[in-house]
């Protein structure tokens, strides 16, 4: 014994094995006011799952081990297999099992998004690279159906819970997965400059086989079982379902050229890929690829949103319950004053994302409603660039409250902060988010009408709201060229984000949340760091809600 140096104290406990869901209020809270208390129970049991000690063993596992592609056998035989880590198969199959790749279009009925977005927010609390082909087959079917007669032969293995992760035909799968190609080397997001072109088989249309030669330089998933591509014909860029195996069960020459070496997003696999010659049907008409692909784009970028919330959601526990076990200077740190600033401010972040993208899904299973339909056209796009552009600095000062051990591998948070940046670029980084609101804007007034209807249900609650609605009214008033109007995009896009925050939660959270966020996020001292909340606010009382002991 006398060679012990020390006892191990003051040290927090590891967070695992705790219900995820019934920690979490304003999840709860969520869920039952956006139309979904019907799943509760189900979501409940899937909460005691995500919080467990395997599931989360699960996501160190797969991120610990990158994906390795294999392009030939050892014969010679091309076979372009990439190989994972158990552990992500492990993590794809509760996904699929769950229902978090198409419930919504499996059992629709009112409440389903909100439900299905839950439980993705749960699940990708745990780990979020393999979200990647999840969001994309649960985005493949609006757009699928478009071309009925592909969707018949498609939609039945999609819309099933069984993963097959095998390298066989679609055919032969009890299960199937999709992504998406759009980016080339050339053009990044302004894909009407693809060259990859593709040429009629037989007879050209909607429905029709052709034939692809080009590259795409980003292709996510590659072990999915078929993309949406876009590819230039005669008629223009168009959009065809390109699948990994041919008709005759041959393989189709979608060439893997190299996987990318990612900053983040480590347990998912993108890569380049080469087609050469590749078979693919057109999906709608020739000419018209962006509005067909945009319905799965739509849909992925809602998915973005849920990400970069469920990503703010575990940053900010992680640093929550540190602060609780760890003392420091005579006194725990929750209770000391500006780390209590602090972690406040970050749970407020985390919960105006939450309450923004859980009103997103509740439009979602209201699209035949007029209002619901151009809220979600104009908000998602806001969503999508406010929320993954506040992710990257709210995990790192998540980070910051851990200290040295929160920059350790060990430790959960480098994972956040690496994997915070990839929805903010992953489908239309924050210019394209910012035009595209303008664009909604422009070619649908409707959308403004309904975003203005929405903020209003809550004007008259808060000062600093009606100012900051006034506000983008003036802006909007204002006579302004379009090159000016770019130019200052996002400054209307912040505005118009937090703007609708402030009204969500005046609308639905407790006074102590409200009223917090409209004097920060909307009253003229907003501080440039987190942890700089006004004298006056309950920080207690948004740090209890924010991580329950219930």
């Amino acid at each position: 014994m006398k060679f012990n140096t020390h006892d191990v104290v003051n040290q927090p406990p590891v967070l695992e094995n705790y219900n995820s869901f019934r920690r979490d209020q304003a999840l709860q809270d969520a869920v039952h006011r956006e139309g979904a208390s019907w799943a509760c129970a189900d979501i409940e049991r899937f909460g005691v799952k995500a919080g467990s000690a395997e599931t989360i063993a699960l996501g160190y596992q797969a991120n610990s081990h990158k994906p390795q592609l294999h392009t030939h056998d050892r014969f010679g035989h091309r076979f372009d297999e990439v190989e994972f880590h158990p552990a992500y198969h492990q993590l794809m199959q509760i996904a699929i099992a769950e229902g978090l790749h198409t419930s919504p279009w499996q059992q629709p009925r009112a409440g389903a998004h909100v439900a299905r977005a839950t439980k993705y927010y749960l699940h990708t609390q745990v780990e979020a690279a393999h979200g990647c082909p999840i969001t994309m087959t649960f985005a493949v079917v609006p757009a699928l159906k478009q071309q009925p007669d592909i969707a018949a032969k498609w939609l039945p293995r999609v819309l099933t819970n069984e993963y097959d992760s095998r390298n066989i035909p679609a055919t032969e799968k009890r299960g199937v997965t999709f992504g998406m190609g759009m980016t080339e080397k050339q053009g990044g997001s302004d894909v009407r400059a693809n060259t990859t072109r593709a040429e009629p088989l037989t007879a050209s249309g909607s429905g029709e086989l052709y034939e692809l030669i080009g590259h795409k330089w980003f292709l996510s998933a590659p072990m999915c079982d078929a993309f949406l591509m876009l590819a230039q014909t005669t008629n223009g860029l168009s959009c065809f379902l390109v699948p990994r195996w041919r008709s005759d069960g041959t393989k189709n020459p979608l060439e893997l050229v190299r996987l990318k070496d990612k900053m983040g997003n480590v347990a998912n696999a993108s890569s380049e890929v080469e087609l050469r010659g590749a078979h693919g049907w057109l999906i709608g008409d020739e000419g018209k690829g962006v509005r067909t692909i945009i319905e799965m784009v739509a849909m992925t970028r809602f998915d973005c949103m849920i990400g970069s919330s469920a990503g703010m959601r575990q940053a900010v526990v992680q640093a929550i319950h540190h602060s609780q076990h760890r003392q420091a200077f005579g006194r725990t740190l929750v209770d000391q004053p500006l780390m209590s600033n602090v972690l406040a401010d970050l749970a407020l972040e985390s919960e105006a994302a939450l309450t923004l993208t859980m009103r997103m899904a509740r439009a979602l299973d209201n699209q035949d409603q007029p209002h619901e339909q151009a809220l979600a056209r104009l908000a998602v796009a806001i969503g999508k660039y406010w929320i993954c552009k506040r992710t990257p600095q709210h995990a790192y000062e998540a980070m910051e409250c851990i200290g040295g051990n929160g920059v350790m591998e060990n430790c959960m948070m480098p994972r956040l902060y690496r994997e915070a940046p990839i929805n903010a670029i992953w489908e239309g980084s924050g210019n394209i988010q910012c035009l595209d609101v303008l664009r909604a804007i422009e070619k649908q007034p409707e959308t403004l009408e309904a975003y203005f209807a929405e903020v209003g249900l809550a004007q008259g609650q808060h000062s600093a709201l009606d100012r900051s609605i006034n506000q983008v009214h003036k802006w909007f008033g204002q006579r302004l060229s379009a090159d000016e109007r770019q130019s200052q995009a996002r400054r209307i896009v912040d505005q118009l984000a937090v703007t609708l925050q402030g009204a969500l939660l005046l609308q639905h959270a407790p006074n102590a949340i409200s009223d917090a966020f409209c004097v920060s996020r909307l009253g003229a001292d907003w501080g440039q760091n987190y942890g700089t909340l006004p004298i006056g606010i309950n920080r207690q009382a948004i740090i209890d809600r924010c991580f329950s002991t219930g």
